[in-house]
């Protein structure tokens, strides 16, 4: 994610043209000698036809030098009013960002002079130059409560714009989501780097509301939670996962986040739960948020804490009874027990099968002579490693191993399954000693003389 680009992106610079593209052009109508604020400051014919000739220049670079004479020679001009947008105009062009942003300042400072839909775009334009710089640049660092500042106030003069007469409702609605959406991401920009973190969520999630795909803005999202003191996993765990899901999200990108993802549920149960378990978690998390907007309140993965406390006085009699009784207890047992080694469990040996690498048990689990007697069937699947030696053991004996847990089928056929066993050297039968005959020694004859 580290290399995707910013929500502005290519859709809303089409947006930007049009909107300062429009400005520029209403600007342009000003008639020559009316007063440009309401009567209080006139123009003469000589700064009007000046100012026409700086609206009428295509090239950027040129209109900016036209601009730069223009202000040299009227800097008290009534006409800045309509200077400065062509400014902002041409360095939007020029992908000069932190002169938009000077101009669009210019702009600003001028406050009641300038009407509403003006005072908008170049919010509009601040906004956008602001999205567009380099993340990690010192502008974009310093400029950050400014940025704040004007987004916030750029969707407060967006909501006090006036509807068109001549367009409805719904369509004027729409044609607010594209500015209200780069303003939101704006100020969730500006707000991660102020470490006003529940801003910048609340930012992020009215640009996501718009726009439920967009990869990008989710992942932001899950950042932000991750970000907060204490950190919020779980709401981030939601967002990073709705990344992963989204369908606006590549390949590539998916794959990232999700062994991301993966790697902050490992951590934050601990790190020692079993892979599959993990990898069950993440594909339920992956379900659930590619099928609802929010994480319902009663989603939660246990904490290492959780954890940890499951395997306080855990022993391998009181797993066993929390697997069978099943529900959410079996569950976080499960979670707490998978992985763990348990030394010497006792059990009833039903099967042995030697093998070339490993000798496989079938044991049923007893902890008492009733018990010993009673069972017939195995409920443990026991994978010794490394002692060949096990495959002497007798059926029907007592035996006791040491062994990591790794799985677990549930009830009905219940049975716990174990690796990298050891059996207990005392249950492993001896060897016979071999009966030996012992030879008479060989009686010489005397020899001859």
């Amino acid at each position: 994610m580290n290399r995707t680009r910013r929500v502005a992106g290519l859709a809303i610079i089409a947006a930007l043209c049009i909107a300062i593209s429009g400005a520029s052009n209403a600007l342009a109508q000003a008639p020559a000698g009316q007063d440009a604020a309401a009567g209080q400051q006139k123009y003469t014919m000589a700064e009007y036809n000046a100012y026409q000739a700086c609206a009428a220049e295509k090239n950027p670079q040129q209109q900016v030098k036209c601009l730069d004479d223009f202000v040299a020679k009227y800097p008290n001009s009534a006409l800045l009013i309509y200077i400065y947008p062509l400014y902002y105009n041409a360095y939007s062009q020029l992908k000069n960002w932190p002169k938009v942003i000077e101009y669009a300042d210019k702009l600003l400072a001028m406050a009641d002079k300038v009407e509403p839909p003006i005072r908008y775009q170049a919010y509009y334009a601040r906004a956008f130059a602001y999205s567009n710089m380099p993340p990690n640049s010192p502008e974009v660092q310093s400029q950050a409560p400014k940025a704040c500042e004007a987004a916030k106030a750029g969707l407060k003069t967006l909501n006090e714009l006036k509807k068109p007469d001549n367009m409805s409702d719904q369509d004027f609605e729409k044609q607010k989501q594209q500015p209200a959406t780069l303003f939101n991401y704006t100020l969730a920009q500006c707000s991660m780097i102020q470490k006003d973190y529940q801003t910048a969520i609340d930012s992020y999630k009215a640009v996501l509301e718009k726009n439920p795909d967009d990869a990008i803005t989710a992942y932001k999202i899950g950042q932000a939670y991750m970000a907060m003191n204490p950190p919020q996993q779980m709401d981030a765990f939601w967002y990073f996962a709705k990344a992963v899901t989204a369908k606006g999200a590549k390949p590539e990108q998916a794959n990232q986040v999700k062994t991301y993802l993966r790697k902050l549920i490992a951590n934050y149960q601990g790190g020692n739960v079993c892979d599959t378990l993990v990898d069950a978690e993440l594909n339920e998390l992956l379900q659930l948020a590619s099928t609802s907007a929010e994480r319902p309140a009663t989603y939660k993965l246990p904490s290492a804490a959780d954890l940890d406390a499951a395997r306080k006085d855990m022993t391998i009699a009181s797993v066993i009874a929390d697997l069978k009784a099943g529900g959410d207890k079996a569950k976080i047992t499960w979670l707490a027990s998978c992985g763990l080694e348990f030394p010497d469990v006792p059990g009833k040996l039903i099967e042995v099968t030697p093998g070339t690498d490993a000798v496989q048990l079938k044991v049923a689990f007893v902890t008492s002579d009733a018990e010993f007697d009673a069972k017939k069937t195995p409920d443990m699947d026991v994978k010794v490693v490394g002692q060949p030696e096990a495959a002497k053991l007798e059926k029907d004996n007592p035996v006791r191993f040491t062994g990591t847990l790794v799985a677990y089928d549930p009830e009905p056929n219940f049975m716990l399954h174990w690796d990298k066993a050891k059996v207990n050297a005392e249950d492993i039968p001896k060897e016979k000693e071999k009966k030996t005959t012992k030879k008479r020694p060989s009686t010489k004859k005397p020899g001859r003389s």
